[in-house]
């Protein structure tokens, strides 16, 4: 084990695992996100489901474009990650300090948090990530729902000129725009992580049997069925968040060069929430959850083995037992 645990300095070993998190996330998974957003951003009949947006995307586009706006998050994605990695082990250290949420270990008696403990840490690390998430999500939805073959066709060349774009319709704020909404999805990190240590603690309890597997193997399988938990909770949250990022889609930003009486603001969560409910019904809240499942484990038991691998390498202090 690396450092004193009991030490109330910030850690930095988690952030440097979660880049390697972020990166793995991105690889395994972009194609899956793109199919996502596009069921839950485009207009109702656009698609039929998840493989019509697939079939749809690669006969008119190309198979590349699945990975459409995926610059942002190869480089977003390990700045998101090494936050939202990185804080939460500092809030685990942190709660483990706090009597109220820890407990002796079984057999050994060392403290632990409690479950509930790994909870709050997941629920303080989403919110501190959601500073890093939203810009980042906000261009990655922006590039994935241009639907042009030809990059010439597109309103936004790049994610560089997307970024300037909106700056120049709506300030640097705007590159924060469904920021609520992305506090809300990123609270799910709550039953995300709670999850992942109820798995981890389950496998841990086959030791010794003829079932029993290697933390490694059990890292990767818990962070898959983790993510079933998150997302089960998590996926109305995103849809609002994702239709707020995409405002105002199927419209176009109004040419920089000649000004239309479009006017771009920020959709709050409140007014978003109303208008799915009123265009799609309580439905409309749960777009997307398809492409969600079947990317969800191949991306998180790949992310969450790489984090806990780097941790273990990296000598990091010890916060699950």
């Amino acid at each position: 084990m690396g450092q004193d645990a009991g030490s109330s300095h910030i850690r930095l070993v988690g952030a440097f695992a979660g880049i390697g998190s972020g990166l793995t996330k991105v690889a395994v998974g972009h194609g899956f996100d793109t199919i996502k957003t596009r069921l839950q951003c485009s207009p109702p009949g656009t698609y039929s489901g998840a493989i019509d947006v697939l079939r749809k995307v690669v006969r008119n586009e190309g198979l590349l474009a699945l990975y459409k706006g995926a610059t942002p998050p190869a480089v977003g994605w390990a700045a998101i990650d090494s936050l939202l990695l990185g804080s939460l082990h500092n809030y685990r250290l942190f709660l483990l300090r706090q009597r109220a949420l820890s407990e002796p270990t079984p057999q050994t008696g060392v403290p632990r948090l409690t479950l509930l403990g790994h909870g709050f840490a997941g629920l303080f690390a989403g919110w501190t990530s959601a500073l890093i998430a939203t810009p980042v999500e906000l261009l990655k939805v922006k590039l994935q729902l241009q639907s042009q073959r030809l990059v010439s066709d597109r309103q936004f060349m790049s994610s560089i000129d997307c970024t300037r774009q909106i700056i120049a319709l709506q300030g640097v704020g705007g590159l924060w725009s469904g920021f609520t909404g992305s506090l809300a999805f990123r609270s799910n990190f709550f039953w995300m992580f709670l999850s992942f240590e109820a798995l981890m603690r389950g496998f841990g309890k086959l030791k010794g049997t003829p079932f029993e597997i290697s933390t490694a193997a059990a890292n990767f399988a818990s962070g898959g069925l983790a993510s079933f938990a998150f997302w089960a909770m998590a996926i109305p949250a995103d849809n609002v968040k994702n239709r707020m990022m995409a405002y105002p889609h199927p419209l176009p930003y109004r040419s920089l060069a000649k000004p239309t009486s479009l006017n771009i603001m920020r959709p709050s969560f409140i007014s978003t929430v109303r208008h799915i409910y009123c265009n799609d019904g309580a439905v409309g809240f749960f777009r997307g959850l398809t492409p969600c499942f079947l990317r969800a484990f191949p991306v998180n038991a790949c992310a969450l083995f790489v984090y806990e691998g780097m941790m273990q390498l990296l000598g990091a202090e010890k916060t699950r037992r």
